[in-house]
């Protein structure tokens, strides 16, 4: 079914809907990974966007339950050079186009995806139709230059819970607190108090590993509630939207800085950064793939990371911190620690799943930043 995607500008693309007719918009970007289209799909910080692969031909391993990182697709669409309808692994359990069927998203292949990319990295992201009931550009470009910008928007109240939950194997699960807000702790790790704004599964995979044992959390959660719930450390997640808008959540973990050791990604990066005093700003086309240089500062290491956001952070002048990550390809913040309190953040994903695994020795140090903490209490 032939479908046409028109940016706000009015560049447009023919192409084709491979499960079905279709009519949606979102902020148009480019993804450069080969593979972990499962898991770029299934990441809510994806919301409210429309992502071209830049690879030419995707699915031809499948979707299977393992894969996922969260309960279903967040994206707008999935915009691709060729889709592979029938895939070919031992893990795969359905193929792409029927699984997006399933989840109501378009699955659109057929398009010049070199192009598109090329078009986005000199004029930037920018917002996008598209669709297989209107054929007239100029109609489209119209609609998309009136969609929302991806600044100004609060998408995390759109991806949050309503409250708090537990990963079970491949599901997620609610969990109950008491009357005075306290949580029944398992014992099956040190209690970790983790902000669900769009959070990854593999993220409470690896954050399980490493020794904690994460509640998942609504943002709407004070400090006075975590206290409660008697947690020794506190996990900020991935998310979508801009960080800039969210001052309820800033105020809330400016308070939580002051009474338990603090680690965020990629979101939870940028929110403590505005915590710390710094602030945020739009990227032109934003890091977006699994190939994305990255220095440690401390040991001159080099790694290559996952990196999925739109938003930088600028801590220029903010006293009391130290820069431990930056990006090869442009120079911006990649890492920070602070240097009174025990705070700790990424802005790329350490957690990375199908890989690269470079970065994940970050765990570990959340884990050493919160029992030399414990030390120098004792």
């Amino acid at each position: 079914m032939k479908a046409l995607l028109v940016l706000e500008d009015g560049f447009a693309l023919e192409g084709r809907s491979v499960n079905g007719a279709c009519d949606c918009g979102g902020e148009v970007i480019f993804n450069t990974g080969m593979t972990g289209y499962q898991e770029l799909l299934t990441d809510p910080s994806y919301t409210g966007q429309m992502v071209c692969m830049t690879w030419p031909l995707i699915g031809n391993y499948g979707i299977n339950a393992e894969d996922m990182e969260s309960g279903k697709v967040h994206l707008n669409a999935l915009l691709m050079k060729e889709c592979c309808m029938t895939p070919s692994n031992w893990r795969a359990e359905k193929s792409l186009p029927d699984f997006l069927k399933e989840q109501g998203v378009p699955c659109i292949d057929g398009l010049d995806t070199r192009a598109l990319t090329r078009h986005l990295r000199l004029h930037g992201a920018m917002r996008g139709v598209v669709s297989t009931d209107i054929s007239d550009p100029g109609a489209l470009a119209v609609r998309a230059a009136s969609l929302p910008s991806m600044e100004g928007q609060n998408l995390v109240d759109v991806v949050t819970p309503s409250k708090p939950w537990i990963l079970n194997g491949l599901h997620a699960e609610d969990a109950e607190l008491d009357s005075e807000g306290r949580y029944a702790w398992k014992g099956t790790g040190t209690p970790l108090a983790v902000y669900d704004f769009g959070i990854k599964w593999n993220i409470v995979r690896l954050l399980e590993a490493e020794g904690f044992e994460p509640l998942m959390l609504p943002a709407s959660f004070t400090c006075d509630q975590v206290c409660r719930l008697g947690a020794e450390a506190v996990f900020l997640s991935n998310g979508p939207g801009d960080p800039a808008v969210l001052g309820r959540e800033i105020a809330e973990i400016r308070k939580l800085m002051d009474v338990l050791p603090i680690a965020g990604i990629c979101l939870g990066h940028q929110l403590l950064g505005h915590a710390v005093g710094g602030s945020t700003r739009k990227l032109k086309f934003g890091h977006h793939g699994c190939n994305h240089p990255v220095k440690d500062l401390a040991t001159g290491h080099v790694e290559i990371s996952s990196q999925n956001h739109g938003f930088c952070v600028d801590l220029a002048g903010v006293p009391d911190v130290e820069i431990t990550h930056v990006n090869l390809n442009d120079g911006t913040l990649e890492g920070f620690a602070h240097t009174i309190h025990p705070v700790l953040a990424v802005q790329h994903h350490p957690e990375a799943c199908p890989g690269p695994s470079d970065s994940r020795y970050f765990f570990n140090r959340f884990r050493e930043m919160i029992r030399n903490r414990s030390g120098r209490a004792n």
